[in-house]
């Protein structure tokens, strides 16, 4: 949703076309206003609702 990110880990969608399968499905849903850092592995990939470079080894589904 608009100025938000949304992480989910476990059981995916089958009508999207995943087939992870699992016991749960959890959503991490945070606001992405100025001043917001989201960092992988310690680099930092979305800043202030931005997202910035990507490493090589990160692959978009």
């Amino acid at each position: 949703m608009g100025g938000s990110f949304h992480l989910a880990f476990g059981a995916g969608y089958p009508e999207t076309g995943n087939t992870n399968k699992s016991a749960l499905h959890w959503d991490l849903i945070a606001g992405l206003g100025e001043g917001s850092r989201v960092t992988l592995d310690g680099k930092p990939f979305c800043v202030d609702g931005v997202f910035v470079e990507m490493p090589p080894e990160v692959q978009w589904l």
